[in-house]
């Protein structure tokens, strides 16, 4: 069978995608991508990155656990990156989620509102 992503669900590459409507937290956000078989984005390549070019939102990317060490959801380290300038800056020293703003990625405070990105792999159809 051909696998097809859930209705609302982009396909590309391997895996399917989903843009929230709404805003929230960081955690919000993982909380409801996990409800619908998902979890926040991790982005492995440039076109990847590019998916979303004029969007603001919550991907999957934290450096709670130590500082500067910033790892995905999925428990992989991040080894390609597409920081903005002068970024991650860890600001008033509060900033330990990934935010993807202007095909660029940002560090912001966990508790800002934004919508989010998840990712799956799209189920097998009968």
């Amino acid at each position: 069978g051909a696998k097809t992503c859930p209705t609302g669900w982009n396909k590309f590459s391997c895996s399917c995608y989903f843009l929230s409507t709404k805003s929230g937290s960081w955690d919000e956000g993982r909380k409801d991508c996990i409800t619908r078989g998902a979890d926040l984005v991790v982005i492995n390549d440039k076109e990847e990155q590019v998916l979303f070019a004029n969007e603001a939102a919550w991907i999957g990317l934290i450096d709670k656990e130590t500082e500067g060490s910033w790892k995905w959801v999925d428990g992989t380290s991040m080894t390609l990156s597409f920081w903005g300038d002068d970024q991650p800056d860890n600001w008033k020293g509060d900033e330990d989620c990934g935010q993807y703003i202007n095909k660029r990625w940002n560090d912001l405070s966990c508790v800002a509102s934004l919508k989010w990105i998840c990712e799956k792999l799209p189920p097998w159809s009968a």
